[in-house]
């Protein structure tokens, strides 16, 4: 563990509120979400915005939302909740991590599987191969549901 930063500090001041899934934060910049799982991850990945050197709060961190973050290139991250293996993915990728509970895997919202996005990003250590096969998945889920 590490101590945290302004923007950290800033941003879990946002997210203990309870509004958010999600905070991330630069200076006097701010982006919030209340959607669920990787996707606002996802929608600011695809935004094009520069999120270098911001700081992130989340609600859980597996290994997909990780992936993400590294693309995202972001210095800082804490979950309430994340998995080892996101803990590990960040370490080895320079990002500062912190959690509040540290868990072997992510498991799915119904509770008796493991998340379909770790799924997906299993055995996977590339990111960018990981945010083609998040997206893809997602697709697939929207198409089920």
């Amino acid at each position: 563990m590490y101590s945290l930063n302004n923007d950290l500090i800033n941003a879990k001041k946002i997210f203990e509120t309870g509004k958010y899934t999600c905070v991330i934060c630069k200076d006097d910049v701010i982006m919030t979400s209340i959607c669920k799982g990787v996707k606002p991850l996802v929608e600011w990945l695809e935004s094009g915005t520069n999120f270098k050197d911001f700081s992130a709060i989340d609600k859980i961190i597996g290994k997909a939302a990780a992936h993400l973050y590294i693309l995202m290139r972001v210095d800082s991250v804490h979950a309430s909740v994340m998995s080892k293996g996101a803990f590990e993915l960040l370490s080895e990728n320079n990002i500062k991590a912190s959690y509040d509970t540290l868990i072997d895997v992510i498991i799915n919202r119904k509770g008796d599987d493991i998340c379909p996005m770790e799924k997906a990003v299993a055995g996977i250590n590339d990111s960018i191969v990981a945010f083609s096969k998040i997206k893809e998945t997602i697709s697939i889920l929207q198409k089920i549901h």
